[in-house]
Formats: structure tokens, sequence, C-alpha cells
């Protein structure tokens, strides 16, 4: 099944402390990469979060933030670290002493460490079970979000196939009465000259043309790649990676048959190819 590394989710949470607010974005990256912004004092929640985004996902750059809104500060029950506050001093005293300073923290260097005032009217035990359990919602709408997302991309790349398969079965059609052509040009050619060929030499060289014509060992190499990027699209996992891998195959034997190409319908064909194959190239970035 395809994912979409591209996808967003927001979830939030009324209770009678505040609102949560968990908003994740992903978009695609290399490997999975994560970055997640919570409120100073709930720290704790990130290793957590962390493993529910590796069980989860594969690839992706995934921006993680939580947003508390307490309720009004007067119905607040604030309250001061003091073990915090000691240590804080403890540490401002040792700096000075070490460098021959005398600087002093003032209350308001102290209230604007993280941590030295924290709201006891929220219970933080349940707090975080709440925070964890609307980031799990959360991440459930972004997989839903990246599948439906990837459903589409697999629809846009399997239409590019099908004009693909369309443009080798044409070329492939063509390709005897092309050969007749130039075999016929190649005649009239040295009947203009007034040159005389023995038969076998002219054989040769209509050989030799043929050979330099023949692409039937490239179509059928496209052909592979395509019914390999369409077994992929139906499998599970990482499949990203391996569909760039054949992105780049296909598109080394679309530039293979455009440099044997003898005449101008079959070099446009092959432009037409290295067209469809960039156009999925692009959106398979996406795929996780």
């Amino acid at each position: 099944m395809v994912h979409s590394m591209t996808a967003f989710s927001r979830q939030q949470l009324e209770r009678e402390w505040g609102s949560l607010t968990w908003e994740v974005r992903s978009v695609n990256h290399r490997y999975l990469e994560p970055s997640i912004r919570l409120p100073e004092n709930f720290r704790s929640l990130e290793n957590p979060i962390r493993k529910q985004l590796r069980d989860k996902l594969y690839r992706g750059k995934i921006e993680c933030q939580l947003k508390l809104r307490a309720v009004e500060a007067n119905q607040i029950d604030w309250q001061l670290n003091l073990d915090l506050i000691s240590q804080l001093n403890k540490a401002n005293s040792e700096i000075n002493n070490n460098i021959g300073g005398d600087y002093q923290l003032s209350s308001l260097d102290i209230l604007k460490w993280p941590g030295v005032i924290s709201d006891q009217s929220i219970d933080e035990e349940l707090f975080n079970k709440e925070a964890l359990g609307l980031f799990e919602k959360a991440l459930d709408d972004l997989m839903v979000v990246r599948e439906r997302e990837g459903a589409a991309l697999r629809d846009m790349i399997l239409k590019r196939i099908a004009s693909i398969q369309g443009i080798i079965d044409s070329i492939q059609a063509k390709m005897p009465s092309i050969i007749l052509k130039q075999k016929e040009n190649l005649l009239n050619k040295l009947e203009e000259l007034k040159a005389e060929f023995e038969p076998t030499r002219l054989e040769q060289e209509v050989t030799l043309l043929a050979q330099k014509a023949d692409v039937d060992e490239e179509l059928d190499r496209l052909n592979s790649h395509l019914q390999e990027v369409k077994r992929v699209l139906d499998s599970s996992g990482q499949i990203g990676r391996r569909l760039d891998f054949l992105m780049q195959e296909l598109n080394r034997e679309a530039n293979t048959l455009s440099s044997k190409s003898i005449v101008v319908e079959t070099t446009q064909n092959a432009v037409e190819l290295k067209v469809l194959i960039e156009q999925m190239r692009e959106q398979i970035q996406n795929i996780e």
C-alpha cells in the first residue's frame, strides 16, 4: 500500500483546567526525522512520543507541536519550585567564585528560568496521559491522510505507466516499417549516386542499419521495469526508495532509446517517455 509522506493533522481536547492541541505536520525526507515542541514543564513526554513515531512511520520529516492553553490566571494554583531556586543560587555563587565576579541573580532572572513556577492546578500524571492519548489520535489521523494521499499518488503513477506502455507498444508496432523505410532510403541514395554494391555488401549495410535501429532489448527492459513498478506499488513497507531506483532505470533505457533513434518520430517518443518518467519521479519523492 502506498503512503505519502505529506500530511497534516490537528487534534484538540478541552478540560476544566484548559485545552490541549496537537499539530502534526509531515513532509518528505530521506529518513525519519522527528521534531517535537512541548511546554517546558512536560518534556518527559518526548521519549514516548518518539517511540510512537518510530512504531508507526518509516520516513518523513515530522513536526509535532503541543499547545497548552490554561484557564485564566486567577484560577490557577501557582507554586514556586524552591529546590530549583536554591540550585540556581548555588550555581550562581560557584560561577562567581570561579571567575571572580559578584553578579547576583535577581528575582526576575529566577522567575524566567524554566520550571521555577509550576501550575499545581494540573495533575501532571493526568496531563501526560491525556496528552499522549491525544497525540495517538493525531498520529492515527495523520496516517489516514498519508494513506489517502498515497492512493492519489498511486493512481497518478499508474496513469503515467499506461501512457508509457502505449508509447512502447506504438514503437514496437512501427519498427518493422521503420527499418523497411530506411532500407528503401539507402537503396534510393545508392541509385542517386549511381553506385553499385555487390549483393553481399548491400546486405551487410542493411544488416548494420537494422542492428543500429534495433531497440527490442531496450523496449523489453522498459516493459520489465514497468511491471516491477506496479508490483512494488502493491507491496507494503518502505517502497519509495525502490521506486526511485526504478525511475533511474527507466530513464536510462529511455536515453538509450533516444540515442539509437534513426527517425524523428522515435526521438519524439523517447522525449515523451522521459517527460512521463520525470513526472513519476517527482511524485515518488513523496512516497514513504
